[in-house]
C-alpha cells in the first residue's frame, strides 16, 4: 500500500506556517526618456532584465503623457534633448509628483551643470556611455539608497 507523503507546503486554503516571509515588491518603475532610439533600447533592456518595469519616451512631451497615465519611481532622462531638455522634464514632473527621483544619463554633464551647481535632492547623474553594471547599480542607489540589484 503507498502512503500520500505529507506536504510541507502550505495549502490555498491554509494560513502560511512562517508569517515572517514579506511578500514579493512590486517591480520597480521607470521612465526612460531619451531621444536617441539607440540608447533607449540598450536601457530598457538592461532594465526589464534586471526586473524592472520600464516605460519608454522618445521626448518630454511623450513623457508627460506617460507619466499622467502611470505614476513611476524613477524618471531616468538625458539632459540634452529637442523642445524640453531632462531638468525642465523633471521639475515639470515634479510639480505632480513632488517626491520623484530623477537619474540623467548624459554625455553632457556639463549642460547639466550649466545653470546650477549642484543637483537637488532625490538627483543624480550617470555619464555616457555606461556599463550595463554601472546602469544598474546607478538606477538602484537612485531608486533606494543602496546597490541592491545586479545583472
Amino acid at each position: 500500500m503507498i502512503k500520500p507523503i505529507a506536504s510541507t507546503v502550505p495549502s490555498a486554503t491554509h494560513e502560511a506556517a512562517d508569517d515572517s516571509i514579506p511578500a514579493p515588491a512590486p517591480p520597480l518603475r521607470i521612465l526612460v526618456v531619451d531621444d536617441d532610439e539607440l540608447v533607449r533600447l540598450f536601457v530598457n533592456r538592461v532594465l526589464s532584465e534586471a526586473g524592472y518595469q520600464t516605460t519608454i519616451a522618445v521626448d518630454g512631451t511623450d513623457a508627460i503623457a506617460a507619466a499622467a497615465r502611470s505614476g513611476f519611481d524613477l524618471l531616468l532622462t538625458d539632459v540634452v534633448m529637442p523642445h524640453m531638455d531632462g531638468p525642465q522634464l523633471a521639475a515639470r514632473l515634479r510639480q505632480d509628483n513632488p517626491g520623484l527621483r530623477v537619474l540623467y544619463l548624459t554625455g553632457h554633464s556639463d549642460s547639466l551643470f550649466a545653470k546650477r551647481v549642484t543637483l537637488c535632492e532625490g538627483e543624480a547623474f550617470l555619464e555616457k556611455p555606461c556599463t550595463i553594471v554601472g546602469l544598474v547599480q546607478a538606477v538602484s542607489l537612485a531608486i533606494t539608497g543602496s546597490v541592491g540589484r545586479t545583472v
